[in-house]
C-alpha cells in the first residue's frame, strides 16, 4: 500500500484547551440556556431512527405545539437558524412566479423580501418606517390591490423592537384567499401567541432567543391550509425538549407574565437614568427585545458596548440594517428574563455611560 503523508501542517491553535467565556448575553439573542438545557445537549448520542429518539421527538413536537397554541400535525423543528425556517415558509408556500405580499418595517421583513425574489416570487411591499408597524386598514388595502396568495408578516421585529399586531389579520387574509406567514423568532414564548386563535396558516421561530435552547433548530408550524424530512441534529432536540418541558413546567401563561414583568422593570430603570425608547408606544413594544434610543454627547456609540463586554462580560448590542448607529439593543428572553438580571444590567449600564462621558474619544 502507498504511503501517503500530510502535507499541510497540525494547527497549533488546537493544540491548547479550548477556552469559552461565560458572557451574560443580553442582546437581542442568543440568550443564555438554563443549566438543565446545557446539561440535555451532551447526553448521549442516539441514532436519528433509533426508537428513544423518536420519543423524545414525539414529546418535542407536543411542547412545539404548546408554545405554538396549536394543534397542527405539521409542527416540526428543522435543523437551521431562523433564517432556515424563513426560507422554508416561503419556499414551501410560494410558488415561482406566484406573488406574494411582504410587510417590511425593519432588517427581517427585507430579508424575507430578498429571499422571495430570489426564489423568482412576484413580490409586493407594504413598507413602514423602522419602529413602525402596519395597521389592519392597510394591510387590508394592500390585499385588495395586489392580491396575493401569501402575506408574510414578522411578529417581532427585532432590529428595532417593534411588535406587530396580528389581531383579525389571519381572518382577513382567509377572506381574501391568501395564506399568512409569521415570523416570531424574537417572540415565541415571550409574549401572548395563539396561532389557531389567530387563524394564522405558517408560523417559525428560533430555538435561541424566549424558547432557551442553543442555536441551530428552528421551530417551524403549518397550518392544514398551508401543508417534507433527514439525519435530525440529535443532540439539540434534547436540549430543545427540556427547554420546552420548564416552560410547561412553569405555565406558558407565567412564562409570558414573567417576560413582562422584567421588561417593565428595565423601562422603568432606563427611563429613570433619563434614556428613551426607540418603541415610544408601550403597547407595541416588544417584551423581549427593547431598542434604547443612543444619547447625544458619546464620543461613540460603539464605546458603552464595548466597555461592557471587556470589562462586565455583558452583551449589549448596536441597532442593525436600518438603525445601525441609532440604537442599542438589550434583551432578556428565555432563562435570563428575570428582574435581578435586568438590575445587574442597569447598574452596569450606568457605570459604562458614566465611564465612557469622561474619556476622549482617543481613549476608548
Amino acid at each position: 500500500m502507498a504511503e501517503w503523508k500530510a502535507k499541510v501542517a497540525v494547527p497549533e491553535q488546537l493544540l491548547v484547551p479550548l477556552t469559552v467565556p461565560n458572557v451574560h448575553l443580553f442582546g437581542p439573542g442568543p440568550a443564555n440556556p438554563s443549566m438543565r438545557t446545557y446539561n440535555a445537549s451532551a447526553l448521549p448520542l442516539l441514532g436519528h431512527l433509533h426508537p428513544e429518539f423518536c420519543k423524545i421527538m414525539d414529546e418535542t413536537k407536543a411542547g412545539l405545539k404548546y408554545v405554538f397554541q396549536t394543534n397542527n400535525d405539521y409542527t416540526l423543528a428543522i435543523t437551521g437558524a431562523g433564517h432556515a425556517a424563513m426560507e422554508a415558509s416561503i419556499m414551501n408556500l410560494v410558488e415561482r412566479g406566484e406573488r406574494i405580499l411582504v410587510c417590511v418595517n425593519g432588517l427581517w421583513g427585507s430579508r424575507a423580501r430578498e429571499i422571495a425574489g430570489r426564489q423568482g416570487c412576484d413580490v409586493r411591499v407594504l413598507v413602514k418606517a423602522p419602529g413602525g408597524y402596519h395597521t389592519y386598514a392597510e394591510i387590508e388595502q394592500g390585499l385588495k390591490e395586489h392580491k396575493p396568495s401569501v402575506l408574510f408578516l414578522v411578529h417581532s421585529e427585532s432590529s428595532s423592537g417593534i411588535r406587530q399586531p396580528l389581531d383579525g389579520i389571519g381572518a382577513l387574509c382567509h377572506k381574501h384567499n391568501c395564506l399568512i406567514i409569521v415570523d416570531t423568532v424574537a417572540s415565541l414564548g415571550g409574549t401572548p401567541f395563539l396561532t389557531d386563535e389567530w387563524n394564522l396558516d405558517c408560523v417559525y421561530s428560533g430555538s435561541q432567543k424566549c424558547l432557551g435552547a442553543p442555536p441551530g433548530i428552528a421551530p417551524i408550524t403549518f397550518s392544514p391550509r398551508a401543508i417534507y424530512h433527514h439525519t435530525g441534529a440529535i443532540n439539540l432536540v434534547y436540549a430543545l425538549r427540556e427547554s420546552l418541558a420548564q416552560i410547561a413546567e412553569e405555565g406558558l401563561e407565567n412564562t409570558w407574565k414573567r417576560h413582562h414583568n422584567t421588561i417593565e422593570h428595565l423601562w422603568a430603570g432606563i427611563e429613570k437614568m433619563g434614556l428613551r425608547m426607540f418603541v415610544k408606544d408601550k403597547a407595541l413594544r416588544l417584551p423581549t427585545v427593547t431598542s434604547i434610543l443612543i444619547p447625544e454627547g458619546l464620543p461613540d456609540w460603539k464605546a458603552v458596548p464595548n466597555y461592557l463586554m471587556k470589562k462586565h462580560k455583558v452583551e449589549l448590542v448596536g441597532g442593525i440594517g436600518p438603525t445601525v448607529g441609532k440604537v442599542w439593543r438589550v434583551g432578556f428572553m428565555g432563562h435570563n428574563s428575570y428582574t435581578e438580571n435586568v438590575d445587574m444590567f442597569l447598574r452596569l449600564l450606568k457605570e459604562a455611560l458614566d465611564v465612557v462621558k469622561g474619556r476622549p474619544k482617543s481613549q476608548l
